[in-house]
C-alpha cells in the first residue's frame, strides 16, 4: 500500500503544480472514513481506495481524478455525504465521485436489473466527463486483483462475467489495452479456471520444450535492422491465457495447432520509419498471406494506430509483429489517458486530435436518451463495446468503422439512423446483396433507400450493433403505439356506431377522467393494446345504459360480415402475420375469404384466428375480449398472404419439381417447404404459398390433386 508521501510524490513529478495539500487531505479523509472496516482478504479497507489512486498515478491522471480515487467509495460505504465531498473538496470532485458511486441503496426487482440500472447511471456520468470512467477502470481492476479473496464464488463469477462483458470492452474503446488485457485474464481465471490452466500447461510445456525463444526471435529482428540507420527498440512478449483462448475459440484450432502465442513489436521514432522498418522486415521473412493491416493510414475508433504483420520469420515460427512510432506505443498501452491535459484546469477529455475517440460514447448516450428499459440499454451497449473491426465505405470514401459481424443493416443505421430506417436494399461492391449480409473489411457498400419504408421486425435478426438493434426498437414501439391508436379508436368508434350513438372527440373524453387518462390518444391506445375494453368507454360515457344491454359477439359461429358491429372494419390486414396491434395468430393461415375473429390480448392487441380454429376455445368463457374484424382486401390488390398445404406424393423422380412448377404455374410462390416423413412408396411434405385468397388456394388445391404423383392434398 502506498503511504502519503509515496502517493503524493509520484504525482508531483509528473505534474509538479498539483494540489499538494487536497491531495493529503484527501488521503487523510479516506482513512479517516473508512476507519476500522476491513477487506474480504482482512486488509484495511482504506487501502483499497489508495492503491486505485496508485493505479490512477500510473496512468500520469490530473489531481482530481488521483482525489475521486482516494474517495471513490466513501458515500457508497460510510456516512459521508455528497454535500460532505463538495463542502470539502470542491462540485467538480464531488460529481466525479457520485459519477462512480453503485446505486447500493436503492432496491431493483432483480440482479441483473440492478447491474443494468447502475450502468445507465454510469453512461450518464461519464458522458459528462470521461474521467468517471477512468476512475471506474482502475477501482475494477484493483478488485478483480483481489477478487480470489470473496468467499462466495457465485458472487465471484457474477462480477468476473460483468467485468469480461462491460469493462473489458470499456477499456479496450478507450484504447487502455494493458487494463483490458488485465481486465480479461483476471475474469477468464475465475470464470474458466479449468481452460486456463490447460493454456498455462501448453505454454510451460512450450517454454521448457523451445527455451527462452522470445529472447532468441528478438536478437534476430533487432540483427536485421542493425546498419539500416533507423533508431529501433524491439519488444517480445508472450500473449496473455485469454488472448490465446479466445484465438483457439474464433479459429476453431487446437492448443497445439496454435503457433503465434508471443508478439513483438518494433518500435521507432517517426510514422516514415514505421513503413521502412515493415519493408526490411518484408524483405527478410515472407509474410503470411491476409495477416497484414495498417492501422496507421486507417486508425481504430479508438485512436490506435500501428502495423500488424505476421511473418514465418526466425527458426520457422509464425511471428506477429506490430510497428509503431513510440508516440504511438503510449496510445495503444494506455489510450485516452496518454493525452489527458492534466495541466488544464478546465480539461474534461483530451485534446480535440482525439475526440474521435469518444464516438462509439457519443452512440451510446444518444441510445440512452431515446428511452427503452435498462436492461435493453445493458444489451445493446454489449453490443456495442465489442472491439474487433471491419473497415467499409460508401460509395463517396467516407469510413465507416463497425464491429466484426456487422451487416449491410448495420452500416445503414451507422451512417445515420434514418438512413437505416428506410433502407430497402444494398450493393456491397457493385452486386445487389441482402441486407442481412456481413461486412468484410475494404467493402465499399451503397445504401438504397425509400421514404415509404419503415423498420420491419426481423430486422432485428440482421444486425450485430447497439445502434442499429436500438434504432429498430424504438421504431417498432413508435410504430406499435400508433397502430395501437388506431386500432383502439376504430373498436371504439364501431361500438358506438352498433348502439347508435354518436362518438366525437368531445364527447369521447367523458370517458377520460373515470379510466385514468388525460387525453384521447392515451384512452385509445389503451383500449387498442387491450388495457380497457371498448365497453368500458361506453359506460364512462353513458352510465347506466350498458346495464342489461346485450352486445353482439363475435363467437357465434354464424356472424355475418354485414353486422353491425362488422360495419366498419378494424384494419386493412396485409401480408398474413403483419403489424403490431392486429396480426394473426402463430400457426394459423386464414386467407380473404375466409371467416375470422379477433382475441383482445393485453399488451399485444388483437391476435386473428380462423373462426372455426379450436385454438378459440380457451376464450369461449372471456366474451369481452373477442373482437369482430373483417377482410378489407380488393380484388384489385396484389397483396399475398402465406397459407400452408399438406401434400402427400409419389416417392419417385420428378415429383417435387412437378408440383414445383404447377404452384409456380398457378402464381404461387412457395415460401417455405418441409418434409415431414418419407417412405419407399410416399413422401409426405409441408409446403407455405403465398397467396392472394382463399379462392386462389382452392384452385391450386384443385390443379395439385389432379397431378398423378400428388395422392393427396390438405390446406392446414
Amino acid at each position: 500500500m502506498l503511504r502519503q508521501y509515496e502517493l503524493v510524490d509520484k504525482v508531483l513529478a509528473y505534474d509538479p503544480e498539483a494540489d499538494e495539500a487536497l491531495i493529503n487531505r484527501a488521503y487523510v479523509y479516506a482513512t479517516k472514513m473508512h476507519g476500522s472496516q476491513l477487506r474480504h482478504s482482512g486488509d484495511p479497507y482504506f487501502s483499497h481506495p489508495i492503491e486505485v489512486a496508485g493505479i490512477l498515478t500510473d496512468l500520469r491522471l490530473d489531481a482530481a481524478t488521483i482525489i475521486t480515487g482516494l474517495l471513490h467509495d466513501t458515500i457508497e460505504d460510510t456516512d459521508a455525504t455528497p454535500e460532505d465531498i463538495s463542502s470539502v473538496f470542491g462540485q467538480e470532485i464531488a460529481d466525479l465521485v457520485d459519477g462512480v458511486t453503485k446505486l447500493s441503496q436503492l432496491e431493483w426487482d432483480s440482479e441483473d436489473a440492478k447491474q443494468a440500472e447502475n450502468f445507465r447511471k454510469f453512461l450518464l456520468a461519464m458522458s459528462n466527463d470521461i474521467r468517471v470512467l477512468l476512475v471506474k477502470l482502475a477501482d475494477r481492476l484493483h478488485n478483480m486483483r483481489t477478487l480470489h479473496h470473496h468467499p462466495k464464488e457465485i458472487k465471484r463469477r457474477r462480477i468476473a462475467q460483468e467485468t469480461l462483458d462491460i469493462y473489458a470492452p470499456l477499456a479496450g474503446r478507450m484504447g487502455m489495452h494493458e487494463f483490458r488485457e488485465e481486465l480479461e485474464d483476471l475474469s477468464f481465471q475465475v470464470i474458466n479456471p479449468e481452460a486456463r490452466a490447460a493454456v498455462e500447461k501448453r505454454l510451460e510445456d512450450f517454454r521448457s520444450e523451445s527455451g527462452d525463444v522470445i529472447d532468441r526471435i528478438r536478437d534476430r529482428i533487432e540483427e536485421i535492422y542493425s546498419g539500416s540507420g533507423l533508431n529501433v527498440e524491439v519488444q517480445g512478449r508472450q500473449k496473455r491465457p485469454y488472448s490465446i483462448w479466445r484465438k483457439m475459440q474464433r479459429q476453431a484450432t487446437s492448443l497445439e495447432q496454435l503457433s503465434d502465442i508471443f508478439a513483438f513489436r518494433v518500435l521507432v521514432s517517426d510514422e516514415p520509419n514505421c513503413y521502412q522498418a515493415l519493408g526490411i522486415l518484408h524483405r527478410r521473412w515472407p509474410s503470411v498471406p491476409g495477416r497484414f493491416k495498417d492501422y496507421i493510414s486507417t486508425p481504430k475508433n479508438n485512436g490506435y494506430r500501428s502495423i500488424h504483420t505476421t511473418i514465418v520469420g526466425p527458426e520457422q515460427r509464425r511471428v506477429e509483429i506490430q510497428i509503431r512510432t513510440r508516440d504511438m506505443h503510449e496510445v495503444a498501452e494506455h489510450g485516452i489517458a496518454a493525452h489527458w491535459i492534466y495541466k488544464d484546469a478546465d480539461a474534461k477529455t483530451p485534446g480535440q486530435t482525439y475526440a474521435d475517440t469518444f464516438g462509439w460514447l457519443r452512440q451510446l448516450v444518444e441510445m440512452l436518451e431515446h428511452g427503452g428499459s435498462a436492461e435493453e440499454f445493458l444489451e445493446h451497449s454489449k453490443l456495442q463495446l465489442f472491439s474487433d473491426q471491419v473497415f467499409c465505405f460508401t460509395p463517396k470514401g467516407r469510413l465507416i468503422n463497425l464491429p466484426r459481424g456487422a451487416t449491410a443493416l448495420d452500416f445503414a443505421y451507422a451512417v445515420h439512423t434514418k438512413i437505416g430506417d428506410t433502407c430497402v436494399g444494398c450493393k456491397i461492391n457493385g452486386p445487389h446483396m441482402p441486407l442481412r449480409t456481413p461486412l468484410q473489411n475494404g467493402d465499399e457498400v451503397e445504401i438504397i433507400r425509400s421514404d415509404a419504408q419503415s423498420p420491419l421486425p426481423i430486422w432485428e435478426s440482421y444486425v450485430a450493433t447497439g445502434k442499429a438493434r436500438s434504432a429498430i426498437r424504438r421504431a417498432l414501439r413508435h410504430t406499435q403505439l400508433e397502430e395501437f391508436e388506431l386500432l383502439g379508436r376504430q373498436m371504439v368508434r364501431s361500438l358506438f356506431e352498433a348502439a347508435g350513438k354518436h362518438a366525437e372527440d368531445q364527447i369521447l373524453e367523458r370517458a377520460l377522467g373515470g379510466l385514468g387518462y388525460k387525453q384521447l390518444s392515451d384512452l385509445f391506445t389503451a383500449v387498442g393494446e387491450g388495457i380497457n375494453s371498448a365497453h368500458e368507454v361506453y359506460e364512462q360515457v353513458f352510465p347506466g345504459e350498458a346495464k342489461g344491454k346485450s352486445w353482439k359477439k363475435a363467437k357465434t359461429k354464424k356472424l355475418k360480415n354485414d353486422d353491425p358491429l362488422n360495419a366498419k372494419p378494424l384494419v386493412r390486414l396485409r401480408e398474413g402475420v403483419r403489424g403490431h396491434a392486429i396480426r394473426f395468430a402463430k400457426e394459423t393461415f386464414p386467407l380473404p375469404g375466409d371467416r375470422i375473429v379477433g382475441i383482445l390480448t393485453p399488451g399485444e392487441g388483437v391476435v386473428v384466428y380462423p373462426i372455426s380454429s379450436a385454438l378459440l376455445e380457451p376464450f369461449d368463457n372471456e366474451p369481452d375480449r373477442w373482437v369482430d374484424v373483417t377482410w378489407d382486401i380488393q380484388d384489385q390488390d396484389a397483396d399475398t398472404f402465406v397459407t400452408r398445404f399438406s401434400v402427400r406424393a409419389s416417392n419417385e423422380v420428378g415429383a417435387l419439381g412437378a408440383i414445383a412448377t404447377l404452384i409456380a404455374d398457378y402464381e404461387g410462390n412457395i415460401n417455405n417447404m418441409t418434409l415431414a416423413q418419407r417412405d419407399i412408396d410416399f413422401y409426405d411434405i409441408e409446403l407455405d404459398i403465398d397467396v392472394r385468397d382463399s379462392k386462389h388456394a382452392n384452385r391450386i388445391v384443385n390443379a395439385l390433386n389432379g397431378l398423378t404423383v400428388v395422392n393427396a392434398v390438405i390446406r392446414i
